[in-house]
């Protein structure tokens, strides 16, 4: 599903966020968008989802104007949100649950967990996992909502460096697998080089669209990213204002 944002602006009272800000995510791209902190990366998903209201700007998808909370998307946070009194099989069928299929949501749920490497731990609780499965299981719960459109909030942002590195070598073997249109904040510039189809780099608020940069290599892998020194450098100019 594409999505598109045309002349978005939105204010917290007289402090404007995001002023005309326009981009496009094609069906099935990755799009990470990059920049200062406070600049309203977080800002746009939750305009996206819905519990937020731009004052001026529209939001479509497949080119229909939508309003409000919707089906389209799928978020996930920073934190997993898992329900410590709820088994790791129940926290990923949440959405079933809510919406009224949870048998669906565990037979699925169930064929996953070979993927998602939760394996055995189907009936275990949050507090049995370690913080990377922990996420895994909050990714899985974000993939069985079955929405087009994955919104992703830092969701590795609360890791330590080598487990967030070991999120981000899973979820770039898991992209095929999800068949998503993926849209990512994140502060971490190699990891939106690393799983990116395309970077969207903000100014700091009212935030536009400072810059756009197409990732073209698509034989990803640690050594590759450790080679991407000019690019770097020409990423942190751009968020710098250089």
């Amino acid at each position: 599903m594409k999505l598109e944002l045309q002349n978005l602006s939105f204010s917290y009272g007289t402090q404007e966020i995001l002023h005309d800000l326009s981009f496009s995510v094609a069906e099935g791209e990755f799009v990470s968008l990059l920049g200062p902190s406070g600049c309203g990366k977080s800002t746009i998903l939750k305009l996206l989802t819905g519990v937020l209201t731009p004052s001026d700007g529209s939001i479509r998808a497949d080119g229909n104007e939508i309003h409000g909370i919707t089906g389209h998307f799928a978020y996930m946070p920073q934190n997993d949100l898992l329900f410590q009194w709820k088994t790791i099989l129940d926290n990923v069928c949440l959405y079933g649950e809510i919406h009224g299929s949870l048998a669906r949501a565990r037979e699925e749920a169930l064929k996953n967990f070979p993927a998602f490497g939760l394996t055995g731990y189907e009936n275990s609780y949050p507090s049995a996992l370690s913080g990377g499965m922990r996420q895994r299981a909050a990714f899985l719960r974000t993939a069985l909502c079955q929405a087009d459109i994955l919104l992703l909030d830092e969701p590795f942002g609360a890791l330590d460096v080598i487990t967030r590195s070991e999120m981000q070598d899973w979820l770039l073997a898991m992209r095929a697998r999800l068949n998503r249109t993926v849209l990512l904040v994140t502060h971490d510039m190699d990891e939106a080089i690393y799983l990116s189809d395309r970077i969207l780099i903000l100014n700091p608020a009212p935030a536009g669209i400072v810059s756009e940069i197409r990732i073209d290599e698509k034989k990803r892998d640690r050594n590759w990213l450790y080679e991407q020194g000019e690019l770097r450098k020409t990423i942190s100019q751009k968020i710098k204002g250089f």
